[in-house]
This record gives structure tokens, sequence and C-alpha cells, in this order.
């Protein structure tokens, strides 16, 4: 993408083409960009050069820092836009309509330090993207599922089986009542017969 362009999908995903304040942030940036060599050679970075001839970054950060390639910058270009090298992590200025990966920076969200995003192509980046997305929410409800599921039948089990118990219990109860009821009425019956045998003599 041209820088432009690249401007343009860092503001629409929230974010600014990336500035660089210090050496960590360089090293961090060359670290990440050094993984898409094979894609791209570099990403545009948020450097530009206003109407006084001012050298800025994008997001106003204080231009403190700087890792300019050797003989860097050159002349007075008009069109000046700046590229890190994905192979070196030194800048260089190229023509803005140069065709480049790029590298946004959000502002600071909960812990994370920052967010970039690398792109070498965005249209391929948001299909695929959007394409996880959908299989990641898919094993998710899927996972979510299958656990909610075993939660049920263990549950299930557990209070089945505590009534199945209590009602074996139960029954065990009644059928003791039952024989001691029978017991007693077998002796008030042996009772009875005595009573009937002492009456008739």
């Amino acid at each position: 993408m041209s820088w432009a362009q690249s401007v343009t999908q860092c503001i629409q995903s929230g974010g600014m083409l990336t500035s660089v304040e210090d050496l960590v942030e360089s090293n961090f940036l060359i670290e990440h960009a050094d993984l898409y060599t094979s894609k791209t050679s570099g990403f545009w970075i948020g450097i530009y050069r206003n109407v006084n001839g001012q050298l800025l970054w994008q997001d106003n950060s204080a231009l403190d820092f700087v890792n300019w390639g050797e003989g860097q910058p050159s002349g007075d270009e008009l069109a000046f836009c700046v590229e890190l090298s994905a192979a070196t992590g030194n800048w260089s200025v190229l023509p803005c309509s140069s065709q480049k990966g790029f590298i946004c920076k959000k502002p600071k969200i909960h812990s994370f330090l920052f967010i970039f995003y690398l792109f070498t192509d965005a249209k391929k980046v948001k299909a695929s993207g959007h394409l996880n997305t959908w299989i990641l929410l898919t094993l998710v409800l899927i996972i979510l599922l299958g656990v909610g599921l075993m939660i049920y039948f263990l549950f299930k089990m557990k209070t089945g089986s505590g009534t199945g118990r209590e009602v074996r219990q139960g029954s065990r109860q009644m059928e003791y009542s039952r024989a001691l009821t029978a017991g007693d009425n077998g002796s008030d019956a042996t009772n009875d017969k005595e009573k009937n045998e002492h009456s008739v003599v």
C-alpha cells in the first residue's frame, strides 16, 4: 500500500502509523518486522515533513529518537515518507506511492504497552482475519457447549444417584416396618389365640 493508503487503514482501525520513541521500541518493532521479510522489504512508519519542512510524527510524539540508515534522509524530497526496513530496522526515505507494509500504533489499552498491526496487504489480512474470527468463535462456542453438557450430566448423575439411594433406603425402612408390624401382628395373633384357648377351657 502507499503511505496515504496506510494512514487511512490505520485511522480506520483506531490508530495511526507508528511512532518510534526510543531504542527499546525500535528493537521491538525490528524484532517483529523481521518475521515479515519474506512478504515485504519494509513498513511505513508515521514520520512526515510538514509544510515548514519540519519532521514530525503523525501522532505528535516528540522526535527525540531516530534510526536513519546510512546517507538518510537524503536531499529535500518533496514527498517525504519513511520506511522501516524489515531486514535492518533502519529508516529510509521513499516515494510515498511505493507499495509497502505498514505498522499501526493504537493508544494504550488495558495493560498492553501498545497494540500494533503489521499489514502487507490489508484486503488479505482483513478477509483472513474475519475467517479466523469466525473459526475461533465457533470453537469457543463448541467448547462451552461441551463443558456445559458435561457439567449438566455430572450434576444429573450426582443428584440422580442420590435420589436412588434415598429411594432404596426408604424402601428398606418400609420393609423393616412391615416386618416389625407383621411381627407385632403375629405376636398379637398368638396372644389372641392363647386368650381364646383360656376362655374355652
